[in-house]
């Protein structure tokens, strides 16, 4: 959120966005289908929409640190929703280099820095009712099943992807989304191939599963560990 704005100062600020969202549509602009968000064939099958759900809110636990590994996992969908992405944390720190080789560049990002939960909260909802904006991620402790229901709400009427992070923990609580993942960090077979246990908990109208997944940044693919030879993981592409 630009320095300028108080928390409260929700007009002001609202005005602000829409007048930075404007200027990225001509860097990337919205689907103009609904399809949902590919991931990986073997995750998108377990999936009833056939991908990650647009117009649904999606809750995703992260083992480990909360800005850490899992970020990773939701940069590939946050990119792969095809426009801007509104990112809201109380201190919003995207590390460009590390999402841009995910496929999120800076030219699609807007940062929201909200400190109190009611304003991030208020953000998340303007975000998913705006049909200019493809997908938003809030950094939230957990949320009350009124509060699930409203942004669930809000990104069915806007059509936008909605991803909330949480760090996981022994109880977690009701699910207030779509789907609730838990991503947990595995070590890398090579620095460049960041990997992932990515355990699908609920999915209303789904099955659940576990995957280990690996991304290849040079092929641009998430790749399903378990239906690809271990030597064929190993090897450097060229």
């Amino acid at each position: 959120m630009p320095a300028r704005f108080s928390p409260l100062d929700r007009s002001a600020l609202l005005a602000d966005l829409r007048s930075q969202v404007a200027g990225l549509e001509h860097a990337g602009s919205r689907p103009g289908q609904e399809a949902a968000v590919p991931l990986c064939p073997s995750l998108d099958q377990a999936l009833p929409a056939g991908g990650l759900a647009r117009a649904a809110l999606h809750e995703v636990l992260a083992v480990g640190e909360l800005g850490g590994p899992a970020l990773g996992f939701i940069a590939l969908a946050l990119a792969r929703s095809g426009g801007t992405v509104l990112w809201i944390a109380p201190e919003p720190e995207a590390w460009p280099p590390g999402l841009v080789r995910f496929g999120l560049g800076p030219d699609r990002l807007l940062l929201v820095r909200a400190t109190r939960q009611a304003d991030a909260l208020w953000a998340m909802e303007e975000a998913l009712r705006c049909r200019a904006i493809s997908a938003a991620l809030l950094f939230s402790p957990g949320i009350s099943l009124t509060a699930g229901r409203r942004l669930m709400l809000a990104a069915e009427s806007g059509g936008t992807l909605g991803i909330l992070l949480r760090a996981d923990s022994a109880a977690p609580g009701p699910a207030v989304a779509l789907t609730r993942w838990r991503i947990a960090p595995l070590p890398a077979l090579e620095p460049e191939y960041p990997r992932w246990q990515v355990e699908l908990l609920r999915s209303r109208g789904g099955a659940g599963g576990h995957w280990s997944l690996c991304w290849r940044e040079d092929d641009a693919v998430l790749e399903d560990e378990a239906l690809t030879p271990a030597p064929m993981r190993r090897s450097r592409a060229g």
